[in-house]
């Protein structure tokens, strides 16, 4: 069985200093990322996130989610518990391959049994909407 996970990646001309500005400004996300906008919250170990989903072919949703996993510059991970057989994770990386040159990732991955099932009916357009993910989150660094 493939693994339930879906993640895009980009290379990008700019730091990661200025990738994380854009990726830690949780207000700002609607200017870059077209699929999690409305984004309220703190970037803590176990902190609370709000945000607002429209995945394509899903209905605009709220999600309330909890911080799992962050590093300044690095990596910023978010799960949410969906019910009965059904989590996810939800993840945006950088990695500076020298000063001003990065590759940035954005993913999700699937658990459970209704994860899984999700991520298998979805999977085309979650690899559509985490491109472009990557790619505005790539334009508004280099803008």
């Amino acid at each position: 069985m493939e693994d339930a996970k879906i993640e895009r990646r980009a290379g990008v001309q700019a730091t990661s200093d200025r990738l994380w500005e854009l990726v830690s400004d949780l207000p700002g996300w609607n200017r870059w990322n077209p699929h999690e906008t409305d984004v309220e919250g703190a970037i803590a170990f176990g902190g609370q996130l709000t945000i607002t989903e429209a995945f394509p072919g899903q209905g605009e949703r709220r999600a309330a989610a909890r911080v799992a996993e962050w590093r300044p510059y690095v990596r910023l991970v978010w799960t949410e518990n969906r019910g009965f057989l059904f989590r996810t994770l939800r993840y945006i990386d950088i990695e500076e391959l020298e000063k001003g040159r990065c590759i940035v990732s954005s993913g999700h991955k699937f658990a459970g049994l209704r994860g899984e099932l999700f991520h298998d009916k979805h999977r085309n357009a979650l690899r559509e909407a985490h491109q472009a993910i990557v790619d505005g989150l790539k334009a508004a660094a280099e803008g």
